[in-house]
C-alpha cells in the first residue's frame, strides 16, 4: 500500500512546514509497518512519499499523525491525494477515507524485491 498526498503550502508558511515534517517523520519512524516515509519540495509544493505492509499499516499511521495532520492543513492544502495498492487492500480503505477524497490505482503488474 502506498499513499501519496501532495500539499500546497500557505505563502510564509514553508519553515513551519519542514518543522512539522520533522515531527511527521519522528513519529512515523515508530510504526512498524511502514516501508518508507518521506517529504520532497517544490518551490510550495510538497509531496510526500510512503508505503505500508497493508491497509491496515495505513490506517495505523494515518491515525498515529492525526494530531499533526491537522497542524499541517492549518497552513497548507492538499491539492491531489493518490492511494496506491492491490484490490483487496484498496477495499478496506474506501470508507475509512472517504472524507479525504483520495484517486485510488489498482496494482496489477509489478515486482517487489524481497518476494521469493
Amino acid at each position: 500500500m502506498s499513499i501519496y498526498p501532495y500539499f500546497r503550502v500557505a505563502e510564509g508558511k514553508m519553515d513551519e512546514f519542514k518543522a512539522l515534517c520533522e515531527q511527521f517523520v519522528s513519529v512515523t519512524r515508530q510504526e512498524p509497518k511502514c516501508l518508507y516515509y518521506g517529504f520532497s519540495f517544490n518551490g510550495a509544493d510538497v509531496h510526500c512519499r510512503e508505503a505500508y505492509e497493508d491497509a491496515e499499516g495505513l490506517l495505523a499511521h494515518l491515525a498515529n499523525v492525526g494530531a499533526l495532520l491537522n497542524e499541517a492543513l492549518r497552513i497548507a492544502q492538499v491539492t491531489r491525494l493518490e492511494v496506491h495498492g492491490l484490490a483487496e487492500e484498496l477495499a478496506k480503505l474506501t470508507e475509512p477515507l472517504s472524507r479525504l477524497a483520495p484517486i485510488y490505482f489498482t496494482l496489477e503488474y509489478g515486482i517487489r524485491r524481497n518476494d521469493e
